[in-house]
């Protein structure tokens, strides 16, 4: 039981419990009032201690408790209305008088049912939203200060802030030299209305080391474009985003060029791959004959082929030569004929 010289020990049990909607609205001094005249049935004696262990059960364990305070910025001051409304009657009516442990329960506990009802009605702060993979990172790695994800938290009295690390891991991007490029710095979280975006570049490296950088565009479009991508614009793209002071997050996308001609050869090469079958064998055209009849000979049978080949010219070679030997013997005679007669 608490007299006159424990108070400040019965506060500092209070206190020394984790926080609570009900410590974060309701004053110290209403407390000891409405836990004055706890009684222990069991032992019939005043326990003020007792009575804030059962506060701390009813309100700071319970998680209906908590969830119920994680409303959205600004509405602290409605969560302190409704937690007052329930408690300070009871604390005017309980102050200096004497009731049961029993009756504590049941009037605390109706006092913590009531306050999740009405506080639920309240509007819901956003959730903390992480960065993907295609626009920044994995969901192992959220980044970028989301302040429009603030919530109220009843264990620490204050609201949290999505205070993710800035940096987001470098996203690859991969184009074709003189097509057009184009980045987007773009988060899945709502920015606020007076945002500035500046860009920089990392020439050739891929890095997020800032010192590296240097400043291409300030201004609020989220949106760099090249209009013809050439081998010089390979490197890291850093994107900033501020409001007012306060930087917001920091995204990076690596850009690869290939050149043009590799591109060409390498397409042309994918286009042959693809036009062979199994074992190098071409495939068959539209409308054309079976595979079957396109499968490559032996090489016994391809010597065949070309020894006929070379054996029937010969004959034929032959054949030519024997068939103009009698019109050369013929035409030979008449000339030796013509000198004997004097033409």
């Amino acid at each position: 039981m608490c007299t006159s010289a424990l108070w400040l020990g019965c506060v500092g049990l209070l206190f020394a419990t984790s926080q609570s909607c009900f410590q974060c609205f309701v004053d110290v001094q209403d407390s000891l009032r409405l836990c004055w005249g706890h009684i222990l049935t069991e032992h019939n004696v005043r326990s003020v201690d007792a009575c804030f262990r059962k506060l701390d059960r009813i309100f700071n364990h319970h998680e209906g408790v908590l969830e119920a305070g994680r409303v959205g910025e600004g509405y602290e001051k409605q969560l302190k209305e409704i937690m007052n409304a329930e408690i300070l009657p009871m604390a005017e009516e309980f102050d200096k008088k004497l009731n049961t442990d029993t009756v504590y329960e049941e009037r605390l506990q109706t006092a913590a049912d009531n306050f999740i009802a009405a506080a639920s009605k309240l509007p819901r702060g956003e959730t903390c939203l992480w960065l993907f993979p295609s626009l920044c990172i994995s969901f192992m790695h959220p980044s970028g200060f989301q302040s429009a994800g603030a919530v109220y938290n009843c264990i620490t009295c204050q609201y949290d802030s999505c205070e993710f690390p800035l940096d987001c891991p470098v996203k690859e991007i991969k184009v074709t030299e003189n097509s057009r490029s184009r980045v987007w710095c773009d988060v899945p979280f709502r920015l606020p209305s007076d945002i500035e975006v500046i860009w920089r570049f990392a020439e050739e490296v891929k890095t997020q080391q800032v010192d590296q950088f240097k400043e291409v565009t300030a201004g609020v479009d989220r949106l760099y474009s090249i209009p013809s991508t050439s081998l010089q614009h390979q490197g890291t793209y850093q994107c900033e985003i501020y409001s007012g002071q306060r930087s917001i997050v920091r995204l990076y996308y690596y850009l690869t060029v290939t050149p043009q001609v590799v591109a060409g050869h390498t397409e042309l090469q994918e286009i042959f791959d693809l036009s062979l079958l199994p074992g190098g064998q071409l495939l068959p055209a539209p409308g054309g004959p079976p595979r079957s009849l396109l499968l490559h000979p032996s090489s016994l049978l391809l010597t065949a082929c070309l020894t006929a080949l070379l054996l029937l010219l010969f004959l034929s070679l032959g054949a030519l030569f024997w068939s103009s030997a009698p019109e050369l013997t013929s035409h030979a005679e008449e000339t030796d004929e013509d000198e004997d007669l004097g033409f």
